[in-house]
């Protein structure tokens, strides 16, 4: 509609204008305190999608005239005999042309018992990526059955994907109704049949309607057609069916948005809670940090609130200075999330480059991103026959049960708690492209995680640890210098070795024994059976501390460089020695310097698809937190960096004994 803007004078209050402003005002406050149902359609091509919202407007009087007419006069140009009232809904010119829903398509409306909004979501295969999208957010999806047809494959399709994404109601409109003469025993055929596939399926609550939506048969109106139908009308069911029932309202979760300082006076931090409800005094912490305070208050637009619930886009402030930045997730203490880098995950592929197994992808959870790699790929789910199949990749929109890997921990709950804080989308870090959405199940877990219940250290059955006459302490007054182990870490190509060869140098030089094992030298003979799969690499780890360790026990300084990109394994080779013998020495380094050094090759094999779970390009690195040294050698000398570690070492008091 286009309004003209008129200059007038202002109005006279009178009783009669103030009480119609007051009436006018009641009726504005009870129009936005409605219930909101957001639902969406879906159903096959032609099984009358567009029709039936066409028909849910007109009918409840819910689209202006000048609208009407141009449907009308579009109707007579594509030669129809009757006023297609689909084409209220397709809005893009293809859709119109081919008489089909290419995109998403939103549509409001509103009855004076409840506010809509429709998401009107593709029938084709190819588009249910666009089904996926329009469907993330209902809390209702009207499914279409043409009545000729019964119950298709794509029927079955859009029942899978709805329990996927935990719409909690499912509507069955069975349509065209009038092209099988009303008979109730099509109806009842397609309801039998149904309802023993969605058996299979995670569904609260499933209704079928029989109708017409070319004619309105039970649509917004009753109709005299079906007289054997006594349930309710759609629109009824519509204004009637529980709100709210999936939103979560215990635990509550703020994803910090952006941090919002107008003057010195004030620091807030703005963002939308993901659930629950939040109210000035109550205590929370502050996540990855740890840190904690109190609300001191809530504040939406120039208002202060006194409670804000989810789905509220509000601004928070503390009653500490805490430092905190867009990422961070602000809970209760005492109603905390899960946390985990290795999650167990249900995907949607949505591009049309199939997933590479191999590749390194952004995921975007709430406001938090973070570098992440698929590490392993369950199987892919048939959504006709809901049949797990083998599979090495996903397709444009395939379904699977994947495991994904990040660089740093997500604090999470699961998709089917905490639809927010359990989605998230993957993004191609070169094209920006969005490329999948997930939803997350669990936290990994490894078989060793559910097996053993106290984890201790592994070893062999009947053995007994043999020591000698000779102790540690002895070899480390015969030597002149304390025994310790060295491990270096950092990428592929950051110059470990580099460091660790010429450290050596400069020890021998000193007198100091050593012992050097290097990544590649021991995959040569005591680790050669060992591949570079999650597992493998940890029990690469796990052999590799233990010669360290034996090298320690004999006074030595055992210097170690591996990649060991896991922080759970560097930790357990931490364990096995005493305090302050094991030096963790993070050789940083940009991972562009890196790939540019390549002194090996690898990288280009890698990125060629060559060598699969490959660091930096298709496994994860988690960088050291509190290294005891820490050096760059992209800014850095070598012999700059050995000197800065033997001083480190003199400080310790390791180069000599007291």
């Amino acid at each position: 509609m286009i309004e003209q803007t008129t200059t007038q004078a202002q109005p006279v209050t009178t009783p009669i204008t103030a009480a119609t402003d007051a009436t006018a005002a009641h009726a504005d406050n009870q129009y936005l305190a409605m219930d909101l149902l957001r639902f969406t359609t879906a159903g096959s091509v032609d099984d009358g999608k567009s029709t039936l919202i066409g028909r849910l407007l007109y009918d409840s009087k819910a689209i202006f005239e000048d609208q009407l007419e141009a449907v009308e006069r579009a109707s007579q140009a594509r030669g129809d005999a009757y006023v297609d009232l689909a084409l209220l809904t397709d809005g893009l010119r293809a859709e119109r042309e081919q008489g089909i829903t290419i995109d998403v398509a939103y549509r409001y409306f509103a009855t004076p018992k409840r506010k809509f909004i429709i998401a009107d979501t593709p029938g084709h295969i190819q588009y249910t990526r666009n089904m996926v999208t329009g469907a993330s957010t209902a809390e209702l999806a009207i499914i279409l059955f043409d009545a000729r047809k019964g119950v298709v494959t794509q029927s079955k399709r859009h029942g899978f994907i709805a329990s996927l994404l935990e719409i909690p109601h499912i509507l069955i409109a069975v349509n065209k109704m009038d092209l099988v003469d009303y008979r109730q025993e099509v109806y009842d055929a397609i309801v039998a049949e149904y309802t023993a596939f969605a058996t299979k399926l995670s569904i609260q609550d499933l209704t079928f309607i029989p109708i017409s939506a070319l004619k309105g048969d039970n649509v917004v109106n009753k109709g005299d057609a079906m007289p054997w139908y006594d349930g309710p009308t759609l629109l009824h069911h519509l204004e009637n069916v529980n709100v709210g029932a999936s939103r979560n309202l215990v635990d509550f979760r703020f994803p910090v948005q952006m941090v919002v300082r107008p003057h010195q006076d004030f620091r807030g931090f703005a963002g939308q809670i993901s659930s629950g409800t939040i109210a000035p005094g109550e205590e929370v912490v502050v996540l990855p940090s740890g840190k904690t305070s109190k609300i001191r208050s809530i504040h939406f637009l120039d208002q202060e609130l006194q409670e804000a619930a989810a789905g509220d886009s509000v601004i928070l402030t503390l009653e500490d200075e805490i430092d905190i930045s867009r990422g961070d997730m602000i809970v209760r203490r005492n109603n905390l999330p899960q946390i985990g880098d290795r999650l167990e995950c249900t995907l949607c592929w949505l591009n049309e480059e199939p997933m590479n197994p191999s590749g390194a992808y952004m995921l975007q959870h709430t406001t938090h991103q973070v570098r992440a790699f698929i590490s392993g790929l369950n199987y892919r789910i048939d959504v006709d026959t809901l049949h797990r199949d083998p599979a090495h990749t996903l397709n444009l929109n395939e379904i699977g049960r994947v495991e994904i890997t990040s660089t740093r921990p997500i604090f999470f709950d699961p998709y089917k708690l905490n639809h927010n804080t359990g989605s998230f989308i993957l993004i191609d870090p070169y094209s920006n492209v969005t490329v999948a959405a997930g939803m997350i199940r669990r936290r990994a877990r490894t078989l060793d995680e559910v097996i053993e219940v106290n984890p201790e250290r592994r070893r062999s059955a009947n053995v007994v640890w043999e020591g000698t006459h000779i102790t540690r302490e002895m070899r480390e007054r015969r030597n002149g210098h304390r025994a310790a182990v060295l491990w270096f870490t950092g990428l592929s190509g950051s110059g470990k070795s580099t460091v660790a060869r010429q450290l050596e140098k400069r020890l021998f030089e000193q007198g100091c024994r050593t012992n050097y094992l290097d990544g590649d030298n021991v995959r040569h003979g005591l680790n050669g059976d060992l591949g570079f799969s999650p597992a493998d690499r940890k029990e690469n780890i796990r052999r590799v501390a233990e010669v360290a360790r034996l090298g320690f026990e004999h006074g030595n300084l055992t210097l170690c460089t591996f990649i060991s990109p896991f922080k759970a394994d560097r930790d357990f080779a931490r364990s096995l020695l005493p305090a302050g013998r094991f030096i963790e020495v993070y050789v940083k380094c940009d991972l562009d310097v890196c790939k540019r050094r390549d002194p090996k090759g690898l990288y280009a094999k890698a990125l060629a698809g060559e060598i699969p779970e490959f660091t930096g390009v298709s496994s994860p690195y988690e960088e050291p937190e509190r290294p005891q040294i820490l050096v760059e050698t992209d800014v850095q000398s070598v012999d700059d960096i050995v000197e800065t570690i033997l001083e480190e070492l003199r400080r310790r008091g390791l180069l000599s004994i007291a």
